[in-house]
């Protein structure tokens, strides 16, 4: 059923390699005021992150995605006032490009937040527009003599002018004005911030805040035709002036929301259905919805166009959502780094770090030791750290073999070199079956799962050495010799004896099979 051939062309035939430094990859959100302090004045910076890039390359992530680090006079960055200028308490433009060169040296890529949505009230264009009615920049942002009705989540999303009788609207916050992409000129100067970000400053693209609210159009607030429209014109853009720069788009909902924004608009989207289906599946130990959606969109579209996640920025931290314990983290850890698609995770997700809302409190500082300051800062921080912090941290977990840690280490490699190893062996081992009536002997599966050093698979056994004439035999076999080769690792993440095997074979055979769905059919 996995692997069976459409009557029509798949997205994943017309895009099914991908750039080759995301396969088998895992992607890492980093907020740079909470990762790390070099200069103790209690505001992690980008020479801090510098230093910690070897702590990224040792957990195996592939790519970093920062954060806002645009100027911004707010603590989180995702409202803008200058886009071609890095916030100045995390550094300078010349820091970013030491960073950029110091892991592209450590084969990691950089991707930047790119707040297009909106700019902050303080942004000299907005400033120019509530000020002078005849300004050009007027055009830039919405305003309305009343409110032009509620916002598309029901509320009141024009705000007063502090200046005159007048409204503006901001979907997010009077603090963050929307802008109108309407105008042609927002337009070039959303193009011309990413050319200077990708050409200038080095950058390897963009995660996309916020793209269901570019463009109203009459009374549709999102996910309007106009905001497809100029995605696709963006992505073009993008692609002219780096080929192969990747995006990420944020588009909170279902996959049924999602999928309008393929196929030749960003490169990925965050999957929020998905993040929900793996969270529930540990909560209640009950495997049943977890894989429809991974199915349906490994049906649709190459691994590298669609991103799971756990939580991120935004959401309660997974041990807290997970009601705390590190067995039920271990085993979301196994789940999102064992299925297919190319994965986020959030910076402290890998040593359990909790929190809740308000926001803030789901942004505290890195825990690299027990000790003041957490080791993030020889100063005080600029948001107190969790309570856990002397006991859930870097250096404690570090050297302990079975920590949530040295897991998600374990994971992220075995990840990455089961890709390039497949992909490294002979064409007669790389020609497995996508379509009815390829044939391949399946003994040698269990060799090409495993690479050389993992000693969690077994050999399958000659008697279940045979031809498959199709590909629902082949799955089957597959299955049930991937369940075997993940048992090592459920079992390393806690009792998982509320699961059925055959729930634990199916999920793990995704990650195989979703190599095999993104090739098109001879």
């Amino acid at each position: 059923m996995l692997l069976a051939c459409a009557s029509i062309t798949s997205l994943a035939a017309q895009r099914a390699t991908g750039p080759a430094w995301a396969r088998g990859a895992v992607c890492y959100e980093v907020f740079v005021r909470s990762f790390y302090d070099s200069d103790g004045d209690g505001i992690g910076d980008l020479n801090g992150l510098i230093e910690k890039l070897d702590y990224i390359a040792k957990l195996g992530a592939s790519c970093i995605w920062l954060m806002p680090v645009a100027k911004s006079p707010s603590y989180h960055g995702y409202d803008v006032s200058d886009y071609y200028r890095v916030e100045p308490a995390y550094g300078t433009n010349d820091d970013f490009k030491r960073l950029v060169a110091g892991a592209h040296r450590r084969r990691i890529k950089v991707l930047v937040d790119m707040v297009l949505n909106h700019s902050s009230s303080e942004h000299p264009y907005f400033q120019a527009a509530l000020h002078d009615t005849t300004s050009p920049y007027r055009a830039w942002y919405r305003f309305a003599p009343a409110p032009l009705g509620k916002g598309p989540h029901g509320g009141d999303d024009w705000h007063r002018s502090p200046v005159r009788d007048e409204y503006y609207y901001g979907v997010f916050w009077s603090g963050m004005p929307d802008l109108n992409y309407q105008t042609p000129a927002v337009r070039d100067e959303a193009k011309k911030i990413a050319t200077f970000w990708l050409r200038d400053l080095g950058a390897d693209g963009f995660r996309l805040d916020a793209v269901p609210y570019l463009v109203e159009e009459g009374t549709c607030l999102m996910g309007c035709p106009g905001t497809h429209a100029f995605l696709h014109e963006y992505a073009a853009h993008i692609d002219s002036v780096k080929p192969g720069a990747y995006t990420v788009g944020e588009a909170w909902g279902n996959i049924d929301e999602m999928m309008p924004y393929y196929p030749d608009q960003l490169t990925s989207y965050f999957g929020f259905e998905l993040a929900d289906s793996l969270l529930s599946a540990v909560r209640t130990g009950s495997a049943a919805g977890l894989l429809t959606g991974f199915v349906r969109l490994q049906d649709t579209l190459p691994a590298y166009r669609w991103s799971p996640f756990l939580s991120n920025h935004d959401q309660t931290r997974v041990l807290t959502a997970l009601g705390g314990g590190v067995t039920r983290a271990k085993q979301a850890a196994t789940l999102l780094l064992t299925l297919p698609g190319l994965p986020f995770i959030y910076y402290g997700e890998e040593i359990g770090m909790t929190g809740d809302k308000p926001d803030p409190r789901l942004r505290t500082p890195m825990q690299w030791s027990p000790r003041a300051g957490v080791g993030f800062t020889t100063g005080t921080p600029w948001e107190a750290p969790q309570p856990d912090s002397m006991a859930v941290n870097v250096a404690l977990e570090d050297t302990d073999p079975g920590s949530l840690l040295n897991l998600y280490r374990k994971l992220i490699t075995t990840r990455w070199r089961r890709v390039h190893w497949y992909r490294s062996q002979p064409a007669a081992l790389r020609s497995l079956p996508t379509c009815a009536g390829r044939a391949i002997t399946w003994c040698s599966w269990s060799r090409i799962w495993a690479p050389p050093r993992l000693p969690a698979c077994r050999s399958v056994p000659e008697r279940e050495c045979y031809r498959p004439a199709g590909t629902r035999r082949a799955i089957s076999l597959a299955v049930r010799t991937a369940a075997l080769c993940r048992s090592t690792l459920t079992a390393e993440s806690g009792s998982m004896s509320r699961w059925r095997r055959s729930d634990l074979g199916r999920a793990s055979s995704l990650t195989f099979a979703s190599e095999l769905a993104a090739r098109p059919c001879p």
